[in-house]
């Protein structure tokens, strides 16, 4: 289930792993050059290396993966633990993998 909502301002993914501000993670992914359905495929290939209970940030943009990239997580077991909307138009999502 997803949490409140933050703001911040992320341009890479260099970016999400320096950022003090997003929670405590393991690993981070930008997505947002990606298109349905490779949005879900990368974030489950970084979610496959990653050991239970560990946290998977995930920089995404549109509607479609917005809406296909939490569902896919949830239907795989992964708790998608907060979204994190950016200024910038995209979002971060916390995965916490299952």
């Amino acid at each position: 289930m997803m949490n409140s909502i933050r703001s911040s301002k992320i341009n890479d993914s260099s970016e999400i792993e320096a950022r003090s501000s997003l929670p405590t993670h393991d690993r981070a992914i930008d997505i947002t050059a990606e298109t349905c359905p490779m949005t879900y495929v990368r974030t489950r290939l970084a979610l496959d290396v990653m050991e239970t209970g560990q946290i998977l940030l995930v920089r995404l943009l549109g509607a479609e993966p917005l809406s296909n990239v939490p569902r896919a997580a949830s239907d795989q077991g992964h708790d998608v633990l907060d979204r994190i909307d950016l200024d910038d138009g995209s979002s971060v999502l916390v995965i916490r993998k299952g």
